[in-house]
């Protein structure tokens, strides 16, 4: 079964939503004008309950079925964008300086507003449906917030799904993967201290930025050497702080960088070996150093029966040949990594087809994915809770 026909007649509304949310982006928690109008909709397609303000500007339409089942599932999009300066030079391009939908949040928000008009108008499903709409997923964790917000159990979720699109993929299919589909994202802070002095008698110093830069060349050999080639681990240096004139050795030096991984055990391994190594390289010169390591959102983990569903559902919309089933794990972080903790479900890609790549100044989500992404969340919904 292709595109359902009443996505295809929605169509061109649900692109002038997307459009809409495009042109007025907003960052982190701060989307009050897009929650406001996501509930607005809700609200005009008859949900039967409407909740603002969970994970403080996340918002929670609620959408009952026919008799026959108790089972509530959870389908989620996120709201926000990015702190990047618009250059896709469309006609709908951001009107807010400085920010931007470079990750398609606009598109993910839109296809599941039309999927939820669908749902309400159509009922033709048992149990309960909750469609959430997530504040602050770039680098906020809205989605631990409108966890800890009490949102799964205030609403009786017990399955949770999620959705991303992926430029490269062609419009219409769909890939997803049991297990870890994403990586988790941490940060670290090294913070190297010596003895600054002339730059013309190294000898009477400790210097701190041949310190560091042993350091970070050494830190790449814990990918290399000390991980199982078959792992993933990504160890990476993005800023490098040191000096304020051209004749003079600094007494610190600091760095932070990322790292990125695909299970629990090389998470801490990597945590551990970086201290391990600053601290061993600054003490063999005579520096020392302090050493932050923070946690940030966990490795996206798809639960296998939750991700036999998805497969269905996509395969329902998409056909055998444009689904793939074991696409390799993505480095990004996903915070949709925080529901999962909390109850099973499955995270799945949907193509964006030739277009720039996400967080790309140039980026714009592809209209004609929406009656792709709407229709497979109906058929997960309508597989999942069939009506009696």
């Amino acid at each position: 079964m292709p595109v359902i026909n009443r996505m295809a007649e929605l169509h061109d509304e649900i692109t002038a939503w997307r459009r809409e949310i495009h042109a007025n982006p907003e960052l982190m928690y701060d989307v009050e004008q897009t929650a406001a109008s996501v509930a607005e909709k809700l609200k005009a397609f008859g949900c039967d309950e409407v909740v603002e303000g969970i994970g403080r500007t996340g918002v929670v339409g609620i959408i009952r079925g026919k008799a026959g089942s108790d089972h509530a599932i959870g389908l989620r999009a996120d709201m926000d964008a990015l702190p990047i300066e618009e250059e896709s030079g469309k006609p709908w391009t951001s009107k807010n300086p400085g920010k931007m939908h470079a990750c398609g949040h606009d598109g993910h928000t839109a296809m599941l507003l039309g999927a939820a008009r669908y749902l309400a108008e159509t009922r033709n499903f048992s149990g309960k449906v909750a469609v959430i709409f997530q504040p602050a997923e770039e680098g906020g964790a809205g989605g631990k917030a409108m966890v800890d917000d009490g949102m799964m159990n205030r609403f009786g979720i017990e399955e949770v799904y999620g959705m991303h699109n992926v430029p490269g993929l062609p419009v219409g299919h769909f890939a997803i993967r049991p297990g870890p589909i994403m990586a988790s994202t941490d940060e670290f802070f090294v913070t190297v201290r010596g003895k600054g002095t002339h730059a013309a008698m190294p000898n009477l110093g400790i210097d701190v930025i041949t310190i560091a830069a042993e350091i970070i060349g050494a830190l790449q050999k814990i990918v290399s050497r000390e991980v199982d080639p078959v792992d993933s681990l990504v160890v990476s240096v993005t800023q490098v702080k040191a000096g304020f004139a051209h004749n003079v050795l600094p007494d610190t030096a600091l760095f932070s960088g990322t790292v990125r991984c695909l299970s629990a055990e090389v998470r801490d391994m990597a945590e551990r070996r970086i201290e391990e190594i600053a601290r061993g390289i600054a003490g063999a010169y005579g520096a020392t150093i302090e050493y932050e390591y923070e946690r940030s959102y966990p490795i996206t983990v798809n639960h296998e029966d939750q991700t036999i569903k998805a497969i269905d559902a996509a395969r329902a919309v998409a056909g055998d040949n444009g689904i793939i089933t074991d696409i390799p794990p993505v480095l990004g972080g996903e915070d949709f990594s925080y529901m999962l903790l909390e109850r099973p479900g499955a995270f799945i890609f949907v193509g964006n087809g030739d277009s720039a790549g996400l967080h790309n100044s140039k980026y714009d989500f592809n209209d004609e994915a929406i009656p792709h992404g709407a229709s497979y969340w109906v058929q997960l919904v309508e597989r999942q809770l069939p009506a009696a």
